[in-house]
């Protein structure tokens, strides 16, 4: 066990998705010899691990997270002894792997979903089965066992005539929920650790893993969707300690992706003093521009609201010994630039792709640099609802015009909310398929790779892959950076979010941080000029920011970071 900023401080990782990063064979889809392919370009960008979505066998239902075969290479994205290469490779150049473990729940393709179908009782034991009332058959049912709500819509129970049972999926219909009660699966799924950790990976990332608890006893919410019964649930934390215990993964690098979580939770799952990871995915801050909290329901980004949730999870996770992921996008998430920043204009592309790394990176904690989000890759403004092929936002966009919205109104709901948005393949150069694949990729590609794509900025030393290649050097060379306290400060603008670093007995480099972000399209006042007298710009997107009349005025979507 060691403090977190001695562990991570001067980490950065970065998240691959298989499927749309790099082609090797021409079939359209990307594979692991093409993360292999891609390693130098990693290696130069500075990153020290790789965070691999889903590669294990799967129906593909949804994008990997339907495992079928924890153990197993899917053929679409190679072999095992693809892995092995990746992963030698990777080593010789300094980088380790992260695999991404989906233990809340199955597809119901796995082999023990498909022997509990038989009747088994030693796999209907592995997931949450319930009894159907007595007169329900194929036709009518009846009600499920509660009113909760999957989380990509509908029910989140499917019956099962064959066995009279209901069995619960907080997703898909195709991926069963696991019972983590039952001691045989939490030796199963540490056993499925202890495989990848042979064959040499550095760490895990654990999908949805604060679900995997449910309360003994089922009841209806009538004030939500149900996650309040089963989210952080009753034995969360015993079970992560004997996951990380019998894996023999104390040591690793391990992050949690923490639905609806609290901040008291998060300090629990992440403090070396309870032994369970090191690190935490929170979302509050990326659900600011959901109108009514429904993510679903457009809204403009509340500025001042993400300034006061960031300001919580750094503040009040130092204080108790926490360490949290910081980013702004996934696999899940519509590309940050688009969203949050202004790309209507090359220029304020290139300063909203900009502003967002230095929001985050000078945070206390590890970022992560989502494939493309280092080229400033944006939403790709699909046209059609046929170019979509994520299975949520094809479900959304039937749900919300069975609630009244038009077509029109739904496709431009989707458009903005897709996980699509972020799974077009990377660009890696202005060519017709973006150097992707020799073959027909399996979705679009935006047309603004003509100039978004790595060979072209990797050769142009004021590109958005080079800002991103300086900042993430900066964590490297700065202790401030990688261990020093955090406090947020007031700013004369709520579209400025503003912070300070501090650590007086840094051995090299700086000793006190100030980072200033303008998240607007108009210039604006940040901070009084007279508590940043003697400092000097560390990296600015910008040189429009300024002293008037006393303040620090930032010019539009300007961010800047002084040091002393």
């Amino acid at each position: 066990m060691q403090d977190r900023a001695a562990q991570l401080g001067d980490k950065v990782v970065y998240q691959i998705s298989v499927r749309s990063f790099n082609d090797s064979n021409g079939d359209g889809i990307g594979d692991l010899r093409g993360i292999t392919q891609r390693l130098d370009y990693l290696k130069e960008l500075g990153v020290d691990y790789l965070w691999i979505t889903p590669f294990f066998s799967s129906p593909q239902n949804d994008n990997g997270y339907d495992v079928a075969d924890y153990r197993s290479v899917e053929p679409m994205f190679g072999t095992m002894a693809d892995f092995d290469e990746l992963s030698r490779e990777a080593k010789a150049r300094g980088i380790g792997l992260m695999l991404d473990m989906v233990f809340n729940h199955t597809s119901t393709s796995h082999e023990w979903f498909r022997r509990a179908l038989t009747g088994d009782p030693k796999y209907l034991a592995y997931y949450k089965f319930v009894d159907a009332a007595p007169d329900a058959t194929a036709a009518k049912p009846g009600e499920p066992p509660t009113n909760w709500v999957s989380k990509f819509g509908g029910s989140a129970w499917e019956y099962v005539p064959a066995l009279h049972k209901w069995y619960l999926h907080l997703f898909d219909v195709s991926q069963a929920d696991l019972n983590w009660d039952n001691p045989e699966v939490r030796a199963e799924l540490a056993d499925v650790v202890r495989f990848w950790k042979a064959k040499g990976v550095s760490g895990f990332r654990f999908d949805v893993v604060n679900l995997i608890s449910k309360p003994e006893r089922l009841e209806d919410d009538f004030e939500g969707d149900g996650r309040r019964f089963y989210t952080d649930g009753p034995h969360v934390h015993e079970y992560l300690q004997e996951l990380v215990r019998e894996g023999g993964i104390e040591d690793m690098v391990t992050v949690g992706e923490m639905s609806s979580t609290s901040i008291e939770n998060c300090i629990r799952y992440t403090a070396p003093r309870y032994h369970e990871l090191t690190q935490a995915f929170s979302f509050h801050h990326l659900k600011v521009d959901y109108a009514g909290g429904d993510k679903w329901a457009l809204a403009e980004p509340d500025i001042p609201r993400l300034r006061g949730l960031l300001r919580d999870w750094q503040e009040r996770m130092t204080a108790g010994g926490g360490w949290n992921a910081l980013f702004w996008s996934n696999h899940d998430q519509p590309r940050p630039n688009s969203r949050f920043g202004d790309c209507s204009t090359r220029e304020l592309w290139r300063r909203s792709s900009e502003l967002l790394p230095v929001c985050t990176h000078l945070l206390r904690g590890t970022p992560y640099v989502y494939q493309g989000e280092e080229l400033g890759m944006t939403n790709p403004d699909f046209t059609s609802i046929d170019q979509y092929r994520d299975v949520e936002s094809l479900n959304y966009y039937k749900i919300l015009q069975d609630e009244g919205a038009t077509p029109e109104e739904a496709f431009h709901i989707v458009r903005e909310r897709s996980r699509d948005d972020s799974r077009t393949p990377v660009q890696w150069d202005g060519s017709a398929n973006a150097g992707f694949t020799s073959g027909t990729p399996w979705i679009g590609i935006p047309a603004n790779h003509a100039y978004v794509n790595a060979a072209d900025e990797m050769a142009d030393p004021d590109s958005v892959w080079s800002f991103y290649r300086r900042i993430i050097a900066l964590r490297k060379e700065c202790p401030v950076v990688q261990a020093g306290d955090v406090r947020f400060l007031d700013a004369a603008s709520d579209k400025v979010i503003a912070y300070e670093r501090t650590l007086e007995d840094a051995a090299s480099g700086p000793r006190r941080l100030v980072v200033a972000c303008n998240f607007s399209g108009a210039d604006a006042a940040a901070l009084p000029a007279d508590a940043l007298d003697g400092g000097s710009v560390l990296i600015e997107n910008c040189d429009d920011h300024r002293i008037q009349d006393g303040t620090l005025v930032l010019g539009p979507w300007c961010a800047v970071a002084l040091a002393w």
